[in-house]
């Protein structure tokens, strides 16, 4: 599917960025050779293979969802076997999470090991047609492999955290010992992490939209979308999530930011504005002389 934004583009870049960090902190602090960078990458590849490896029960046992049958939820089966279906994709496990905070998402390391989670919530929130977008967008997240992509980046901005704080605990005096500049390899220990953190957030923002043109894309809908997101963006804020770190840790995985949060709060979202969403996909309805399949 082509993406008018150039969205696989923006994320290659980020990519690129983000090892260009580590790679530079781990120059700095391994005295022109990264002495400790292997030790702490094959760490954080270790640790980033278990959870893509088990993404799908982490989410799920995160929002206490439970698997819901056929004769449960008709309307949420149909539409996914329809969607899947299209896409020509086995259908993914259904589940339903016992909070009325409107939210969705899709996990699993590749389609035949995905499962679709939507909240009590969303399903009293939405129509047919809405929640058909919303399944869209999260059935393109296993199709685009962002559960990969998300685990990637998480690991590299996990590597380059643990490195600048080794840096920090048991010194990093390569500059020391070459006669640099302290200074300088002390701002990079502090802004490698930060910076790291930024680039992770941007990959996730970017995966997001392209979930949201893939998925109007598959559904022939975009409006439909469009009008899950304005519902979801005030559901969202009337009943947000508590900020519990298990509902942190997945809280990038769903279609709209399950938090409560203004000011420097957006920032660090995992998710881009919804008034900028919406307005991307009214444009790509726009660009599809405003005709759907629904």
């Amino acid at each position: 599917m082509g993406h008018q934004h150039y969205n696989g583009v923006k994320t290659a870049a980020l990519f690129g960025v983000m090892w260009a960090v580590l790679l530079g902190i781990g120059w700095v602090i391994g005295g022109g050779t990264p002495r400790f960078l292997w030790i702490f990458t094959a760490i954080g590849l270790v640790t980033t293979a278990y959870s893509y490896w088990n993404s799908d029960k982490i989410a799920i046992r995160s929002m206490q969802a439970r698997p819901v049958s056929e004769l449960e939820q008709p309307v949420m089966y149909r539409v996914v076997r329809e969607l899947s279906t299209t896409a020509r994709q086995p259908m993914p496990r259904l589940y339903v999470s016992p909070t009325m905070a409107p939210n969705a998402f899709a996990t699993g390391r590749n389609p035949q090991n995905a499962a679709v989670c939507c909240t009590e919530g969303i399903l009293s929130l939405l129509d047919e047609r809405e929640l058909r977008g919303v399944l869209g967008h999260e059935l393109m997240h296993v199709y685009n492999r962002d559960i990969l992509t998300s685990s990637v980046a998480a690991a590299i901005a996990g590597v380059i955290t643990s490195v600048a704080q080794f840096a920090m605990f048991f010194g990093g005096g390569s500059d020391r010992d070459r006669g640099g500049n302290p200074l300088a390899g002390l701002l990079l220990v502090f802004l490698a992490p930060l910076a790291a953190t930024m680039i992770q957030l941007a990959i996730s923002r970017t995966r997001e939209y392209d979930a949201d043109e893939d998925g109007a894309t598959l559904t022939g809908d975009p409006l439909a979308l469009a009008s899950a997101l304005r519902k979801l963006e005030q559901g969202t804020q009337a009943r947000p999530l508590p900020q519990d770190q298990k509902l942190v840790d997945v809280s990038h995985l769903m279609i709209a930011n399950p938090f409560s949060g203004a000011g420097a709060a957006k920032l660090f979202s995992t998710h881009p504005p919804m008034a900028e969403r919406i307005a991307r996909l009214e444009a790509m309805a726009g660009t599809q002389g405003g005709i759907t399949r629904y």
